[in-house]
Formats: C-alpha cells, structure tokens, sequence
C-alpha cells in the first residue's frame, strides 16, 4: 500500500526533493504514483502539515 497525500497539503514541495525514487508529481493537488512508491516513509516524515499517510 502506498503513501498518499490528503487535502491538507500546503503544496510546499518539502516532499517531492525528499522522494528517493521521485514517486510525487506536482500540480494542482500533489499526488504519490502507488507503482512508483516503496513505503520509505521519508514524504511523511518531512511534510510540515501531515498531510501524508499510508
């Protein structure tokens, strides 16, 4: 199960320099591509608003 990101996302960016294997796109509403995603958990841990969960 992949990370994903809520409504409460400020779209700061802090997640997507994170992302070791560059699985967040940007645009209106950030989004986590569940193929690319490998559970890491580093987007949740640096994201100011705790807008990411599994």
């Amino acid at each position: 199960m992949a990370y994903v990101i809520s409504d409460d996302c400020v779209a700061c960016g802090t997640c997507i320099d994170e992302c070791p294997v560059g699985a967040i796109s940007e645009g209106d509403k950030y989004v986590i591509d569940p193929e690319a995603c490998t559970e890491c958990g580093t987007c949740a841990d640096v994201c100011p608003s705790s807008a990411i969960s599994l």
